[in-house]
């Protein structure tokens, strides 16, 4: 053989030796030649190409050994292996392919998936740094149909770490893939590790094996495997097959292997985490499916399924979640058409029941029945939910087609809603939309509920769909659209989506467009998946339908205009136009104003412009908006931020007032003057004190002193102000030495229009009467927006404190969070608000912890409580702060939902200790705060409409 010298991680291979590769990828195949090519090139493509591939053929009828064989004669890498016979199953191949191979690490990969570039090297160094037995990472899993993407099980990969054995962690029993996972050849071969033959989902059984027989593994956060799931019925991997109902028995049969195995291992005690593996994962897939499937599919599924639920183990059935307690339950009494009907609410908690029934204070799921056992009085208990404390925007309801009929071009809907919450109680204070679209605008149809229809808290609903209302562009549609039900009261709104029923007779109709030379064809079905909603399918017919077979043609052209668009449309593009439209004169009666960069009507612009309103000065306002503009007034002029509208405003302005800072792309001509109020005062390094700014490269340094310097005026709400964010931001122009305008409601909160502005809020949040309010605004962890700033544990403050305060919970506008069902009769989500003062003057307490909001709040003079668990790290991350927060800290600072809710059941004692606390903040950071501070603001900048 020829000579080589090839790196290893173990050491140098010595000349004319035969090399060893330090890893071999098995490759199994069948009837798949259309797709080995691709999953083997990403193999010999890996950054680590000292490995080998081994393709296990299970004996392919198509054109896989020619395509295997070329593979091989190409590559000295590759070896083919083919077996005898047809096994049926993956087992077998993958069974061959670890004796064939050579390398002291394995991993698998299936001809119709990928391994990302670096995978093999990555877990490599990993194994051998570590020398664990095995190292598993991320998958990406790549819905071909949608080209959408996912991540398998991502709260298992969040970080690098080293497991000392699974009962250390045992949640990764929900990681059974094989494929995803580089092992030790002598760690197989140890115990003596292989695929079971001649049963499906051999992956499960290999996998806990590993799992309980590892002394230690290693878990890295990066993807490592790209599994693609197909959308062709033909090509559905085994997992994908789930309406087979001999997938199901194989399943079962896989889970009562590793029954037997981790009993006969003396493994026993890990049953309970194996189990709940299973019935949160395996048995979960199924119930979703459940709503699609007939009669005669669900009963042979439930006499598969039950003897081995009857087997589960107690402790793996409290993890799992009430809808699917409610499924298991169900099929095991031979309630299948419900157990058909709960499955549609499975991990959808806005989905209500249909029926509910309340008996002795407690409220149960369905019917009552004159057969419950103690079994089904505890599993079919759903008063946790507290249905009837629910607010309008998450209480659950239930809309469903009863019946479409087609009247020509118009479609007859009879809607339902099942209401348990008893949310339409009073149908007269709530406005009803049907709202769908076709690529465009949606068409909003207003309808009124009748009550009845189907038993009590059922209303019925009449509604004709004109389709040719529906809003569609020149060249038509072609698409799937789901209607939706959008329901609002007290100026709390809801969208909710309508089911169809799984016996639904699709209904097509055609419409004409552009005369007769073209038209709409248009579906109406159940959409078969997911929840199975009404779907509506859009397709071209006629003129429109011959153009789409010249798109090919035309695809050039299309992707040329495109790229002009695009260009049209870019930055820099509107950058120089920008310029070009600075020669044009000031507009001496335009005002642009902006807050949180276009979130909302808020902040302290929005008192700055009503108090211009309020004086009629002759100045017209225009505000920038980036999101949704139903956050904004009904009369005010809006344009879209980074439109060509807020582009050519910006340009002629007259003046700029925002409270974070326009884009960078846009400097200010010498006509317009600039103020920033900006958003809060500092307790977080800020500007140049940032070290990611300060050790940064000068052309960044320049940019953020180019937006600065573009500031002709600046508000400064205290002395602290300027000694932080003044002197970090390297500012030198005017200050106005005032209080915040945001704040002029919050220091006159005792005046009938803020008294009036807090009843309004506590009524939108349905606050009970007697409760009171705390406001819980913790701020952003920066590379967090994950939910990751909600530290206090909500469950517990709930059932603590819940019969006396309603906790409204306000994250930063760039984190994620949903308040759960079970704790929404004690949690409000107080994001609907675009205006948090809104909150803040509703409020008896507020909740922070490093948020500049303390400031504000500390003008109401209201108790502030701070959750620091985190302070340490905090304090001392890279970014860090600008003070000591024991020293300043207006309250107390509290680490456990324990110590909080001491302080919340003796609240007047918190607020005697921490008083002179709280005068001391108070004078350091709101001394400027007058309540007036709108009225300078327009004095000092705007010179009373005259400057």
């Amino acid at each position: 053989m020829k000579s080589l010298v090839q790196w290893s991680p173990r050491g140098r291979i010595e000349r004319n030796e035969e090399p060893v590769p330090d890893v071999t990828v098995v490759v199994i195949v069948y009837n798949d030649a259309d797709r080995l090519n691709r999953a083997v090139l990403s193999v010999l493509h890996q950054s680590l190409r000292n490995l080998e591939v081994i393709i296990a053929d299970d004996c392919s009828t198509d054109s896989t050994p020619i395509v295997a064989q070329a593979l091989q004669a190409a590559d000295p890498r590759v070896r083919y292996v083919r077996l005898d016979s047809n096994s049926g199953g993956c087992s077998a191949p993958r069974n061959a392919g670890v004796a064939a191979g050579r390398a002291p690490y394995v991993m698998f990969l299936d001809s119709d998936d990928e391994l990302p570039k670096h995978a093999c090297k990555s877990m490599l160094l990993v194994a051998e740094r570590t020398g664990v037995d095995f190292v598993t990472g991320e998958v990406t899993r790549i819905f071909e149909e949608t080209r959408a993407t996912g991540l398998w099980y991502p709260d298992l990969f969040d970080e690098v770490r080293i497991v000392e054995g699974v009962r250390q962690a045992p949640e990764y029993f929900h990681d059974h893939l094989s494929t995803n996972k580089l092992y030790r050849a002598d760690f197989i071969a140890r115990h003596g590790l292989r695929f079971p033959e001649g049963i499906h989902y051999e992956d499960q059984l290999f996998t806990a094996q590993a799992y309980t027989l590892a002394r230690s593994f290693a878990v890295v956060p990066w993807p490592v495997y790209t599994w693609r799931l197909s959308a062709d019925a033909a090509s559905l991997s085994i997992s994908s097959s789930r309406h087979k109902l001999q997938n199901v028995a194989d399943r079962i049969a896989v889970a009562r292997l590793i029954d037997q195995f981790l009993i006969q291992s003396g493994n026993a005690d890990l049953r309970p985490f194996k189990d709940e593996k299973f019935l949160r994962h395996d048995l979960r897939l199924y119930l979703g499916d459940l709503p699609f499937r007939d009669r005669e599919w669900t009963e042979r599924f439930a006499e598969l399924l039950t003897p081995y639920l009857d087997e589960v183990t107690t402790e793996a059935i409290v993890p799992v979640s009430r809808e699917q307690r409610i499924c298991q339950y169900l099929l095991r009494s031979g309630r299948l058409g419900e157990a058909m009907e709960a499955a549609r609410s499975l991990d959808r908690p806005r989905i209500a029941p249909r029926r509910v029934s309340r008996e002795s204070g407690r409220t149960y799921w369905g019917h009552p029945s004159p057969n419950h056992d103690a079994e089904g009085s505890r599993e079919l208990d759903i008063s946790e939910w507290h249905l009837d404390e629910q607010p309008f925007p998450a209480a659950p309801l239930r809309h469903e087609v009863h019946a479409l009929d087609p009247a020509g071009r118009v479609l007859r809907l009879v809607l339902r809603t099942y209401d348990p919450a008893r949310l339409l109680s009073h149908p007269e204070t709530v406005t009803a939309q049907l709202w769908l679209s076709a690529g465009g605008a949606p068409l909003k149809l207003p309808f009124q509920y009748m009550l009845g229809g189907g038993g009590p808290d059922v209303y019925t609903a009449f509604i004709e769909l004109d389709l040719r209302r529906i809003p569609l562009s020149p060249k038509g549609f072609k698409g799937r659209r789901h209607p939706v039900v959008v329901l609002e009261r007290m100026g709390m709104k809801r969208t909710d989506i309508v089911l169809a029923p799984r016996d639904l007779l699709p209904l097509r109709t055609r419409l004409t467009l552009h005369g007769r030379l073209a038209g709409q064809d248009v579906r109406v079905a159940g959409e078969g998946r997911g929840a199975g909603r009404l779907e509506f399918t859009w397709s071209r017919s006629g003129a429109l339908a011959h153009a789409e077979t010249l798109v090919p043609r035309v695809r050039p052209l299309r992707r040329k205009a495109r790229q002009l668009q695009r260009k049209f449309n870019a930055a820099s593009t509107k950058a120089l136009t920008y310029r070009e439209l600075q020669r044009l004169p000031v507009d001496k009666g335009l005002v642009v104003f902006e807050a949180l960069e276009g979130r909302g009507y808020t902040d302290s612009p929005r008192y700055i412009y009503e108090e211009l309103v309020r004086r009629g000065l002759p100045l017209r306002a225009v505000w920038s908006y980036s999101g949704d503009r139903t956050d904004f007034p009904e009369g005010l002029n809006l344009v879209r931020r980074g439109s060509w509208e807020y582009v050519r405003a910006l340009a002629r302005a007259r003046y700029w007032v925002d409270s974070h800072g326009f884009p960078s792309i846009y400097p200010k001509r010498a006509g317009t003057r600039y103020l920033q109020t900006w958003h809060g005062q500092a307790i977080k390094h800020m500007g140049f004190d940032l070290p990611s700014l300060r050790l940064g490269s000068p052309e960044r340094q320049q940019k953020h002193r180019d937006m600065i310097s573009r500031w002709d005026t600046l508000i400064s709400p205290s002395e602290e102000f300027e000694r932080t964010f003044v002197r970090a931001n390297e500012f030198t122009g005017e200050l106005l030495a005032c209080g915040l305008p945001r704040n002029d409601a919050l220091v006159r909160c005792d005046e009938p229009e803020q008294l009036e502005r807090a009843r309004a809020a506590r009524a939108r949040l349905q606050i009970p009467d007697g409760r009171r309010v705390l406001l819980y605004a913790p701020t952003f962890r920066d590379g967090n927006n994950s939910g990751g700033s909600i530290r206090v544990d909500l469950t517990e403050l709930v059932e603590k404190t819940a019969h006396e305060w309603i906790v409204v919970v306000r994250p930063h506008y760039y984190e994620r969070f949903t308040v759960p069902r079970e704790l929404g009769h004690g949690v409000r989500d107080g994001r609907t608000f675009s205006d948090i003062n809104d909150l803040l003057l509703a409020s008896d307490a507020l909740l922070t912890d490093y948020s500049s909001v303390m400031f504000d709040y500390a003008n109401l003079g209201r108790p502030i409580l701070l959750f620091t668990d985190d302070y340490d790290e905090y304090s001392t991350s890279a970014r860090g702060t600008y003070y000591n927060l024991p020293d300043i800290a207006p309250g107390p600072m509290l680490t456990t939902t324990g110590e909080l809710v001491d302080a919340l059941r003796d609240l007047d004692r918190v607020r005697k200790e921490w008083t002179d606390a709280y005068a001391r903040f108070q004078a350091m950071f709101n001394s400027r705060e007058t309540g007036r501070a709108s009225e300078t603001v327009v004095d000092l900048f705007f010179g009373g409409g005259n400057r």
